[in-house]
This record gives structure tokens, C-alpha cells and sequence, in this order.
């Protein structure tokens, strides 16, 4: 990359040392650097190709990684923007059998899954929308990646305008029906026998059960659930059994599919941790009507936490927190035992990711674990039939844009 032809090397470029070992961030901070500089060299701008509109893509994966956001999020959309000067949200821009065609058309999905993952971490409008049909089969071996994107994206075309506009708070009053009715659009996206690798289910199905949590943090924040709904996902309870299918799935899984994510799905799984910690802390629960205790749940949760790469180097340590400044006459029930050497935790990167673009990033050094809340008050008579105080539910943040899985030998899926 220092020679290209007709491009000058930087005058220190012999000093350039990129070192071996586990020193990754060093020498893909390097790398990317060195890309960024090589692109200033031609005007990718007024000749975008299909090949500009991904090495934007992965320029903002990178910066994601390094916890540069808004350098992320800017190369996400200048991304979206090539895309749509290719026209790739046009149905009659794509030729029957052209195999370029096909790499367009799996990039457009791409782009429009990875924008809603990060629009609802970071609160963003929405920019590519349903315009073109799904990708579809030209070769057997290809079965598995188009049929792994297309069920992210029956995910992901759930969360549409409307939500957005709630989500981001533009506009005010969405209705129980609605919401419950996304809730079983989310529930009925993914089929139950489902034809992709373990690898691609774990992502898919983690996912899933995220996009339920937040369509529920929703209907929390909207005052929309109740204690007596026939349907169980307009109940508070609800995250408990989201946590319940979450688990028994992962279950089912080799820790290796899970763990290949990397950081973007343990974001996901703390999140409904989180919300099940204020589930628990603030609702009613007879226990005697779940066959595992919802402390259970969480306990696995902690567990399944700690034993993912990543996990256990910062969001366990949020995670304590957050169960402490919650449950703290309950904490000592937990197995905390995992998380009692990590006050005042500093990361060091470990090694090469075996992840893709979006998988195990290294970590910021933390002098002090917080997590950071949204007062969602709900007045407890509605759960008990008594009036009081209304009580504060701390909900958790939205998760990060996530991780990028190979669902197809040239571009990943972000989820």
C-alpha cells in the first residue's frame, strides 16, 4: 500500500514500523491511516464505483472499532450516499443474471440492515428504505449467504419510518396494537426451521431478541404495557421470557458460533441483561409461576457474559454495576463471583481477532464503570392494583452497531 503507483509515500514512511505480536489496534490504526491517505490520491467522488461504496463501508467499520462514532457513522452514510449515485436503490438499475448485479444488490441490503442497527443505537433518521427486491439464488453455493442476509433483513425491515420517528421521539402516542403487532412480525421473521449455518442463527437469533427488547423499551417509555394484557409481549414481564428463548438457544450453539460476533453481540446481550435486571427490580414476579427463577435467567446471562471474548473485560464490569446500584438487597444472590476483580478495569487488546470487520474490538481504558440510564417512570398500581409513588425503571442503551458476519464471500451482514 506505500507503493502505489503515482502516489508519493509520506515523507516518514520508513519509520513506519508495524509491529508483530498482540499489538493489533497498533498496526490496523497503521493500516488505516495508510488507506485513508491513498484514497485522498483519486476522485472516488465523481467515479464511484461498487468498490468505493464498499471500502467506505469498511472505513466506517473500522472507526466504529476504534470508538470513533461520529467518524463512523459519517463514513456509514457517505457509504449509503455512493450507493444511491449508483442507484442500487433502484429495482430497473439491476440486470437479470449480472453477476455484478448480485454483489449490488446484497451491498444495498447490507447498507440498509447496517443503518437501522446504528439509527437505533445513536437515535438517527433513516436514510435507504424497501426499494428493491431481496437477493436471490444464482449458485448452490451461495444458498447459505443470500439465505442469512435475507432473514437479517426481514429483521431489520421491521424497524421502519414510523418507528424511527417514535424511537428518536418526532413524534408522540404510538398505539399497544401496533406495537404488538411488531412484536409478532419480529417473533414470525425468522422461521423456525431455519436454513443457514450455526454461526448465522446465533447472530440472527440474538438479534431478534434484541429488536424485541427494544420494540418493549419502547412500549415501556410509550405507556403502553400492563400488568393484565392478554399478550405477553405488551406485559412488563415480557424480557423474562425474552432472556428464557435467548438462553435456550444459545444453549443449542457452540460457544465459537456466539463468540465469532465478537464485541456487537455481547452489546446485545448486555442490553437485555440490563433490562431484565430492571424487570426484576421493579416488577411483581411470582416465581412460582416461571419454571426458572428470572435471577436464573440472569445469572446465565452474567455467565454466558463472562465466557465470550471481550465480555468479561468491560461489560461484566457494567453489568456489576448496574446489578449493584439496581438490586443491591438481592446482589449477593448472584453468581458476582466472576466480576469481583474488575474495579477500576483497564483493557489491553489481546491478540488478532479471528471476527470480522465489526468483531472484538479493543477496548478504551476505564477508570470508572457507569451505566448510563433513561428515567422511564410507570405507576406501580397498574401492577398491582394499589396506587403509590410512580418508581423509575432505568432502561439500558441502545446497543452499538453490531457485528459484521461473512454471510457471503465479499460482504458481511452487520448484526
Amino acid at each position: 500500500m506505500l507503493m502505489q503507483p503515482g502516489i508519493l509515500p509520506p515523507e516518514d514512511a520508513e519509520s513506519i514500523e508495524i509491529p508483530s505480536g498482540r499489538c493489533n489496534l497498533t498496526q490496523g490504526s497503521v493500516l488505516l491511516e495508510e488507506v485513508v491517505r491513498v484514497r485522498r490520491g483519486y476522485s472516488h467522488v465523481d467515479n464511484p464505483t461498487t468498490a468505493t461504496v464498499v471500502t467506505t463501508f469498511f472505513l466506517g467499520a473500522c472507526y466504529f472499532q476504534l470508538e470513533k462514532h461520529n467518524a463512523s457513522w459519517f463514513y456509514l452514510r457517505e457509504a449509503m450516499t455512493v450507493a444511491q449515485m449508483l442507484e442500487m436503490q433502484d429495482e430497473s438499475s439491476y440486470a437479470l443474471g449480472d453477476v455484478d448485479g448480485m454483489m449490488r444488490r446484497q451491498l444495498f441490503w447490507l447498507l440498509f440492515s447496517a443503518e437501522r442497527a446504528y439509527a437505533l443505537h445513536k437515535h438517527r433518521p433513516l436514510t435507504l428504505h424497501a426499494t428493491i427486491q431481496l437477493p436471490y439464488v444464482q449458485e448452490t453455493s451461495e444458498i447459505a449467504a443470500v439465505t442469512g442476509l435475507s432473514y437479517m433483513v426481514n429483521l431489520f425491515r421491521i424497524i421502519d419510518d414510523d418507528f424511527s420517528s417514535y424511537w428518536n421521539k418526532s413524534r408522540s402516542g404510538c398505539c399497544p396494537n401496533w406495537l404488538a403487532q411488531l412484536q409478532r412480525q419480529l417473533t414470525e421473521a425468522l422461521p423456525e426451521d431455519m436454513k443457514c449455518t450455526d454461526i448465522q442463527m446465533a447472530d440472527l437469533k440474538v438479534t431478534q431478541q434484541w429488536l424485541r427488547t427494544i420494540v418493549w423499551q419502547l412500549a415501556t417509555a410509550s405507556g403502553c404495557l400492563s400488568s393484565t394484557s392478554a399478550d405477553l409481549s405488551m406485559t412488563f414481564s415480557y424480557p423474562i421470557e425474552i432472556a428464557r428463548e435467548l438462553l435456550s438457544m444459545a444453549s443449542r450453539i457452540p460457544q465459537h458460533c456466539l463468540e465469532v460476533h465478537g464485541i456487537g453481540l455481547i452489546e446485545k446481550l448486555f442490553d437485555i441483561s440490563c433490562t431484565l435486571v430492571d424487570v426484576i427490580s421493579c416488577v411483581p414476579i411470582e416465581t412460582a409461576s416461571f419454571e426458572v427463577e428470572p435471577q436464573d435467567y440472569l445469572n446465565q446471562l452474567i455467565h454466558l457474559i463472562s465466557t465470550l471474548r471481550g465480555g468479561k473485560s468491560r461489560y461484566l464490569g457494567l453489568l456489576q454495576t448496574k446489578i449493584r446500584d439496581t438490586l443491591p438487597s438481592v446482589e449477593a444472590s448472584f453468581s458476582l463471583s466472576l466480576m469481583a476483580n474488575i474495579p477500576n478495569l483497564k483493557y489491553e487488546s489481546s491478540g488478532s481477532s479471528s471476527s470480522t470487520p465489526y468483531g472484538s474490538p479493543s477496548m478504551p481504558i476505564m477508570d470508572s464503570l457507569h451505566y448510563p440510564t433513561i428515567g422511564t417512570k410507570f405507576p406501580m398500581s397498574s401492577l398491582t392494583g394499589f396506587t403509590s409513588t410512580p418508581v423509575t425503571m432505568s432502561m439500558p442503551p441502545t446497543s452499538t452497531i453490531t457485528d459484521i458476519d461473512p454471510y457471503q464471500p465479499h460482504y458481511g451482514s452487520p448484526l
